[in-house]
């Protein structure tokens, strides 16, 4: 009888050699894809668990910064971080939202996550540049001309407001234009225009209409202003002005271009 034929042989060896090396690596490569998805899974559990369910990740104190005339604890009772809940779950948003609605005095804040167990509060108060009086007290006018608090004493240094423009009288007109919102933006436009060294000595704005804006410095000094317009120009005219004629009671920029003195 004849032997087997070179096929025959071949495809007997192929039997007892077992499955072919890519079927063998395809086998590998899904077992380690298999291990490596579980213990990601395993890994992401873990994760969650650790920034929602453990104790390691919560919150326990909430610091403060950058206040001046509020105190810490004024800014964290109105901010109400939850304390012992995940630091992960903390919406800084909303803390941000309540801090500004709940004082106006707050300018902005950021609130940061300190890890592992701590919010930051990062403050800044809105500066007054104006002041409006109320009765006994007086309103703090920011230099966007909110009006963010009420308080008994005037602060150093911060001009009074007097918007003398009503609906009757000299500046009627201007205030029916106008409104008294936007006169006294106009009159923190004059306010953050003037030279250092003036802003330091003016103790009241005066606004009697749009175009008509003065100031009262010490020493029984005046400035007459005009309009909030060329700001720029006009501090400038103002100081080289003051050199000029250093003597004098009264300062006249409303036109920048043609500025006089008077009174000495």
């Amino acid at each position: 009888m004849a032997g087997p034929t070179t096929a025959e042989r071949g495809e007997r060896q192929q039997e007892s050699s077992g499955p072919p090396p890519v079927r063998r690596w395809a086998g590998l490569r899904l077992r380690t894809t298999a291990l490596v998805a579980a213990a990601l899974v395993l890994l992401g559990a873990g994760s969650v668990w650790v920034l929602y369910g453990s104790e390691w990740l919560r919150v326990r104190h909430v610091s403060v910064s950058g206040v001046r005339v509020l105190t810490p604890a004024e800014v964290r009772e109105a901010a109400a971080v939850p304390v012992g809940s995940p630091l992960v779950s903390v919406d800084t948003d909303a803390i941000e939202a309540r801090l500004r609605r709940r004082l106006p005095r707050i300018d902005t804040v950021d609130v940061v996550r300190s890890w592992p167990h701590g919010i930051g509060l990062e403050v800044t108060e809105r500066t007054p540049v104006l002041l409006v009086r109320k009765g006994r007290n007086f309103i703090e006018v920011d230099r966007e001309g909110v009006r963010f608090a009420t308080v008994p004493h005037a602060p150093k240094g911060v001009p009074a407001l007097e918007l003398t423009a009503s609906r009757s009288g000299p500046g009627a007109a201007s205030f029916r234009r106008f409104g008294a919102g936007r006169l006294v933006r106009e009159a923190v436009r004059v306010a953050g225009d003037l030279p250092a060294a003036v802003a330091r000595d003016t103790r009241s704005v005066q606004v009697r209409s749009y175009d008509d804006i003065s100031l009262e410095l010490s020493g029984n000094r005046t400035i007459a202003w005009g309009s909030s317009e060329g700001g720029g120009v006009k501090a400038r005219a103002l100081t080289a002005l003051m050199k000029a004629a250093p003597g004098a009671r009264h300062f006249d920029v409303s036109v920048p271009t043609a500025p006089a003195s008077a009174g000495s």
